[in-house]
């Protein structure tokens, strides 16, 4: 089995969500009675934590992603001509399923099998729906030439769910060389959308795209959620996180993004046009790791982010990146041989504070990647005369206004 779908089935629809997060997501306290910070999916690839971290019973008050709003109406694409054997274009089969809803609204379901899907028509949702593929369905994008292409397309629609199985895109088999917009998943301009319990990966551009809608005024996406999703191995970014408003992302992996830049495994950054905002951003609970760029970026005009809880690890850049953002909190993560800084704050990033992360290894480019098992120690603000020096782990340039409290540092 590889990597990928190991990764999948932990995360698969059929396991109980409080159940996964019992195996892969377990509380850690440091030694001395430090405050405790989950560490996402230690049970897949990542390194043992070191000796003076434990494991202890983790938290039941698991997220539990928002159902939305539709009729009771269920249909099955096999009814509307889907083959899902791998071979037959089934995108205009899965399309008349969607639109034979009635006006309520209601569920698609999408049974086991392999689905080729033109991804430039896309799978266009509507409102008041739900897409339901099960934990063995693929939608797979076929080959193209396309620079911009989403498997499955969610524009100006509210009450939305999608959920489980895989959608996949065509990165290994694209047509040409341009372009970077090829998104496994898109939702732009809506509202009251959840995508939960999936794997996107191979991606020409992201995994996951949220965005805006533009035309005579510009529509923000608000009120999305995303929960217990992997995407890896994406060209451009594992998840995207465009103008918006209230975006929470819970118990989720971003792994393996490479291509072209900025190649992040979740970047905060709305487009410079139109109403150019994104407002309240929740990342708790995830895994980031091996992305050819930073783990987190946090770029520009955006507002209330808090990352919190999350295990940011073996990442090309920062682990965390804000340039010129407002207002943030940077709470209870584990920063983890990362090649740069674990946390840079630069641009006249203003309004964040830093507090309760524990730090190990770091810079990576200049000290190399060790497995030291050294306790933590602790410190409140910044020092260059402790050892380790906070600021082998924080890069804070002279222009941003950031409240570092007490952080735990090893390296």
């Amino acid at each position: 089995m590889s990597i990928e779908n190991h990764v999948h089935d932990v995360h698969a629809r059929g396991s109980a969500r409080r159940d996964f997060l019992r195996k892969s997501s377990g509380f850690v306290v440091l030694a001395g009675g430090a405050a405790a910070l989950p560490a996402m999916a230690r049970v897949v690839l990542s390194k043992q934590l070191p000796p003076e971290i434990k494991q202890t019973v983790p938290s039941s008050d698991v997220f539990v992603p928002p159902a939305r709003a539709r009729g009771g109406t269920v249909l099955n694409v096999r009814d509307y001509g889907a083959y899902g054997d791998g071979v037959h274009d089934d995108t205009a089969a899965i399309q008349r399923a969607i639109s034979a809803l009635p006006q309520a609204g209601g569920t698609v379901v999408v049974p086991p099998g392999t689905y080729m899907v033109d991804a430039v028509k896309s799978i266009r949702l509507r409102s008041l729906m739900h897409l339901q593929l099960d934990h063995a369905a693929k939608l797979v994008a076929l080959p193209n030439a396309a620079g911009r292409y989403y498997v499955v397309n969610a524009y100006k629609v509210s009450d939305v769910e999608i959920s489980g199985g895989q959608a996949i895109g065509e990165r290994d088999r694209h047509l040409a060389t341009t372009g970077e917009w090829g998104h496994c998943v898109m939702v732009r301009g809506c509202k009251r959308v959840t995508v939960r319990d999936m794997r996107m990966a191979n991606g020409w551009g992201d995994g996951i795209s949220i965005g805006a809608a533009d035309g005579t005024t510009t529509v923000l996406s608000e009120d999305v959620v995303v929960a217990n999703i992997v995407c890896s191995g994406n060209r451009r970014q594992g998840m995207t996180i465009g103008r918006s408003k209230n975006v929470r992302v819970h118990d989720s992996e971003f792994s393996y993004t490479g291509g072209i830049k900025p190649s992040c495994g979740i970047d905060i950054e709305p487009d410079l046009v139109g109403t150019s905002i994104t407002d309240g951003v929740l990342i708790q609970n995830c895994w980031i790791h091996h992305n050819d760029s930073n783990g987190i970026q946090v770029y520009k005009e955006v507002r209330n982010v808090t990352i919190q809880g999350c295990k940011i690890e073996y990442n090309q850049g920062y682990g965390v990146l804000g340039l010129t953002a407002a207002s943030g909190q940077i709470l209870d993560n584990q920063f983890l041989h990362n090649r740069l800084y674990g946390i840079g704050l630069r641009a006249a990033t203003t309004g964040y504070s830093v507090s309760g992360n524990t730090f190990r290894n770091n810079k990576t480019l200049y000290f190399g990647v060790t497995d030291t098992t050294t306790t933590p120690i602790a410190v409140t603000g910044t020092s260059t005369t402790t050892n380790p020096k906070t600021t082998w782990h924080l890069e804070i340039s002279s222009d941003s206004v950031v409240s570092v409290g007490t952080n735990y540092y090893a390296q």
